[in-house]
């Protein structure tokens, strides 16, 4: 049978870059325009122009929901829309442009499957504008686009569009991370090629942004070539009286890479048994097979001791598996990081013990070059770490797999989260030793 994803893909998307670049406003525009606000809400927009707008609907306020954000005209925290169209569905997630606020950004886009990076046509390319580019990269996201705002401010001067993308293009190679890159002059305020193809930019031959969005391919995003699914836990009905459901037990949990089929063959980790795959369930039935991002639950042909945190695999392209870790972190708290510092490392459904044993080096947003040996990590810096688990982490490369391949550390105490991680290539995939169960 064909894997053809569902009849209406979803497309999740972030904003960002700098300060006042107009990301708000962009969204606010994106469900304006499309016909994707109810009733209620364009009352509440209208009501609200009064206070904040100046006697003008202010479209950033379909987003920026604090009452902070408003007076200051600024975005905090990350707000998440949801709107659709014929084509596509799409969850949207509008990310603060303050550099205090970068963990944020990393928060919306750790999900998403392209970044729109807004610049204001005035400004040019900034500092933030590259630490969003680099972060967007760092972080996996296939897809980029860099949206030219405030054009009219600029008399819609194609010079200018053409000096700004020149100047991504000369840094762009460097981060070799993305799929495609697409540029587009825009004017959220007003709504060109936003929705509707401008009459001011007869140069401009591209897609408008929302027809981008409904058209950029992402059926390929997911990796789809190493069955990989985190038993997230043991799915045991209370239904003895059910013939179905008697001594049913089921390990239930997200497919995070892969195709996993009836009568496959697959091994356990961190144990190593391997048995096959007897019957896969979701809410409506009984399915032949299924395939990532799908949540199901699998029951085995074998009762295998299985539990939260153990990850099912196929006996093919197998992970890694090792409790010695090198990873890319973004660190989020405001006490600096140093080595030594024991934390908490989540990972899939597994959460172990950890310590970070060394920090390699500090990335110079300005120039995207390692600083190595850093004596501490601040907040919003991005740099690459070596950390030692309690017990062995089973993972993937984060250029192979974004799901097995990221995780999170939570500090000590407060359970606060403390930094995001991207996972280098392991030194040594797990090695095929398993106990197979005979019938």
């Amino acid at each position: 049978m064909p894997h053809r994803p569902h009849p209406i893909e979803i497309l999740r998307f972030n904003t960002c870059g700098s300060v006042d670049d107009g990301k708000s406003t962009l969204i606010g525009r994106l469900l304006y325009d499309s016909k994707s606000l109810m009733e209620d809400q364009l009352a509440a927009l209208e009501r609200s122009a009064d206070l904040t707008g100046g006697g003008q609907i202010n479209l950033a306020n379909l987003t920026d929901g604090l009452r902070a954000e408003r007076e200051q005209g600024i975005t905090i925290d990350v707000a998440y829309r949801y709107f659709a169209t014929p084509r596509r569905k799409f969850i949207v997630a509008d990310t603060p442009g303050h550099v205090q606020y970068t963990r944020n950004m990393v928060t919306g886009a750790s999900t998403a499957n392209l970044s729109i990076v807004l610049v204001d046509a005035r400004q040019g390319v900034t500092e933030q504008s590259r630490r969003h580019t680099y972060i967007a990269a760092t972080l996996g996201i296939p897809h980029l686009v860099i949206a030219v705002n405030k054009m009219d401010l600029v008399n819609w001067d194609r010079e200018r569009f053409l000096e700004i993308r020149e100047a991504f293009e000369a840094f762009l190679p460097r981060l070799d991370a993305f799929k495609d890159v697409k540029f587009i002059p825009i004017s959220a305020l007003h709504g060109d090629n936003v929705v509707e193809p401008s009459p001011h930019t007869p140069w401009y031959e591209g897609p408008t942004l929302l027809r981008h969005l409904e058209n950029v391919h992402i059926a390929s995003d997911w990796n789809l070539t190493a069955l990989r699914f985190p038993v997230q836990w043991v799915n045991r009905p209370n239904a003895p009286t059910d013939p179905h459901l008697h001594d049913f037990r089921g390990l239930s949990g997200q497919l995070a890479g892969g195709i996993v089929k009836t009568g496959q063959k697959v091994l356990i980790l961190p144990s190593g048994l391997k048995t096959t795959v007897r019957q896969i369930w979701t809410y409506d039935g009984v399915l032949a097979e299924a395939f990532c991002p799908q949540s199901v639950t699998l029951l085995l042909e074998h009762d295998l001791d299985v539990s939260r945190g153990d990850m099912i695999v196929g006996t093919e392209h197998l992970p890694g598996m090792s409790s010695e870790l090198r990873a890319k972190i973004c660190w989020m708290h405001a006490r600096p990081l140093r080595a030594g510092m024991k934390l908490f490392l989540k990972h899939t459904t597994r959460t172990v013990q950890a310590i970070v044993t060394r920090l390699e080096n500090r990335v110079n947003i300005a120039t995207f070059d390692p600083e190595p040996d850093p004596p501490e990590l601040a907040m919003n810096d991005l740099g690459e770490v070596q950390i030692k688990t309690a017990k062995p982490v089973i993972f993937d490369a984060y250029t192979f797999n974004r799901l097995t391949g990221s995780f999170i550390l939570i500090e000590q105490g407060t359970n606060a989260t403390v930094a995001a991680g991207m996972l280098h290539p392991p030194s040594e995939l797990v090695k095929p030793e398993y106990t197979d169960f005979a019938i």
